[in-house]
C-alpha cells in the first residue's frame, strides 16, 4: 500500500537551486534535477573534500519509509522477499547496503536500509535511501510487490545533505552536538535549533563524514550554518563522481544496472550469510549458483597507463580486438595521480595484475587490474 505518489516529467530545482547559483555554481541536468557539478574547480573540491570536509547536496535522492499498517504486518520480512539482506537482524539506529533485485537476480538499485527506534520522529519501522535517477522505478516496484499491510511513503519535503572527510566529525559536532558518538553505519535523530535531523554516519566517497535528512524549508539555514565552518566548502557532482571512483564504489546507471547481478558487480558481501543459507530473494537461484561456480563476467579496477583517461563505453578488448568487456567509469583520480577505471572483464581476465587492453577513439590504451578500493576507505568504526 502506497499514499498517492505523482512524477512530473520535467527538470526540477532542487531546494537549495538558489543556494547554489548564488555560490557560483555550474547547473547541469542529472537525475532529472538541476544539479551543480562544480563550484571552483573539480581537482580542487576533491583534493578539498580528501583533506577537509565537503558538503555535497544529495537531495535529489529518494528518501522512504516502511511501515505496518496493521498489527499482523511485518515489514522486515516484506523488504526481504525483495533484498538479499538480513534486514530482520538489523538493530534500531543500525544501517545496512543492500540491494533491489529483479526476478532474475539483476540489480535494479543499490541503496541504504535503517531500522528506526520506536518512537522516532518518522514514526516508521524502516527508512531507506535510493537513487534518484531510479526513484520514481523503486518506488513502483515496492508498490507492486509489498503486501497491502505494509506501507511506503515518499518524504519528498525532506532535503538530503552528506557532510564528507576528516574534519566533517569537527564541523557538524560545532552545531549538532552528538553527532561524534556515532559511528560508521549507525544513525539518529538530532535537534538543530529547533529543526528536526535524521543523521546517519555514512557516505559515498570512501572519506569519514555524514548525511543529514532535513525538512527542506530549514536545509538552507543548515547549509549556511556548515559552509560558515572553516573546515567546509560546498562541492560538486564532479568531485563526488572522482571521489567515490576513487573508493570504488559503484555508480547505479553505469556500474550496474539490471543486467548485472550482484556477483558480477563484486558485491557479494550484499547477500548477508543467512539469505545466502535461506535464499527467498528475487533471482536467489542464478546468484547462489554463480557464488559458488564464479561469474562469467566481473567489474574489477583498472590502473590506466599514461595521462590519458579512458571514459565509460571504451570496450575492453582480446587478443583478436574483439570486444570482451567495457568500461563503465572513468576518470583522472586527483588522489592517485593518474588515470582510473572501473570495467567488466571475462573472469580470466579479472586477477589483480593482468594487463587488458582498452579501445578509444581509436586508440589502444592499456589498464592493469588492480584491487580495490584505489584509495583507502577512512571509515569511523
Amino acid at each position: 500500500m502506497s499514499d498517492q505518489i505523482e512524477f512530473i516529467d520535467t527538470i526540477e530545482n532542487l531546494p537549495l537551486d538558489a543556494w547554489h547559483r548564488a555560490r557560483g555554481a555550474r547547473m547541469v541536468e542529472f537525475a532529472e534535477y538541476y544539479m551543480p557539478i562544480q563550484y571552483d574547480g573539480i581537482m580542487a573540491e576533491h583534493l578539498w573534500t580528501r583533506e577537509n570536509a565537503g558538503l555535497f547536496d544529495v537531495s535529489h535522492m529518494g528518501q522512504l519509509l516502511f511501515s505496518a499498517d496493521g498489527e499482523r504486518a511485518d515489514v522486515a520480512a516484506a523488504l526481504e522477499a525483495l533484498l538479499p539482506g538480513d534486514i530482520k537482524a538489523l538493530a534500531a539506529g543500525k544501517m545496512r547496503y543492500s540491494l533491489l533485485l529483479a526476478d532474475n537476480g539483476g540489480i535494479l538499485d543499490d541503496l541504504m536500509v535503517t531500522r528506526l527506534p520506536d518512537g522516532s520522529a518518522f514514526d516508521a519501522a524502516y527508512y531507506m535511501v535510493v537513487n534518484g535517477a531510479v526513484k520514481a522505478d523503486d518506488i513502483a516496484h515496492f508498490v507492486e510487490h509489498l503486501p497491502d499491510d505494509v506501507r511506503l511513503n515518499h518524504l519528498d519535503e525532506q532535503a538530503l545533505l552528506a557532510l564528507q572527510g576528516p574534519k566533517a566529525v569537527n564541523a557538524l559536532a560545532r552545531i549538532v552536538p552528538g553527532v561524534e558518538a556515532l559511528v560508521f553505519m549507525t544513525a539518529a535523530a538530532f535537534d538543530w535549533n529547533g529543526t528536526p535531523l535524521w543523521i546517519s554516519r555514512s557516505g559515498y566517497t570512501g572519506e569519514d563524514g555524514f548525511e543529514i535528512s532535513v525538512p527542506a524549508d530549514a536545509v538552507e539555514a543548515l547549509a549556511e550554518a556548515l559552509c560558515a565552518q572553516p573546515e567546509v566548502k560546498s562541492i560538486g557532482l564532479g568531485a563526488r563522481d572522482s571521489l567515490r571512483l576513487e573508493a570504488g564504489l559503484p555508480l547505479y546507471g553505469h556500474d550496474l544496472d539490471p543486467e548485472t547481478t550482484p556477483i558480477m558487480a563484486d558485491l557479494g558481501f550484499a547477500l548477508s550469510k543467512r539469505r545466502r543459507e535461506e535464499g527467498g530473494f528475487p533471482g536467489a537461484e542464478r546468484i547462489l549458483a554463480e557464488r559458488a561456480s564464479g561469474p562469467a563476467t566481473k567489474r574489477v579496477g583498472l590502473l590506466v597507463e599514461g595521462k590519458q583517461p579512458v571514459r565509460e563505453g571504451a570496450e575492453v578488448i582480446g587478443d583478436d580486438d574483439a570486444p570482451v568487456g567495457r568500461i563503465t567509469s572513468g576518470g583522472f583520480a586527483p588522489s592517485v595521480g593518474a588515470p582510473i577505471a572501473m570495467a567488466y572483464v571475462p573472469a580470466d581476465m579479472a586477477a589483480p595484475g593482468t594487463h587488458v587492453r582498452i579501445a578509444q577513439r581509436g586508440k589502444i590504451h592499456t589498464g592493469i587490474v588492480t584491487a580495490m578500493p584505489f584509495i583507502p576507505h577512512r571509515y569511523v568504526r
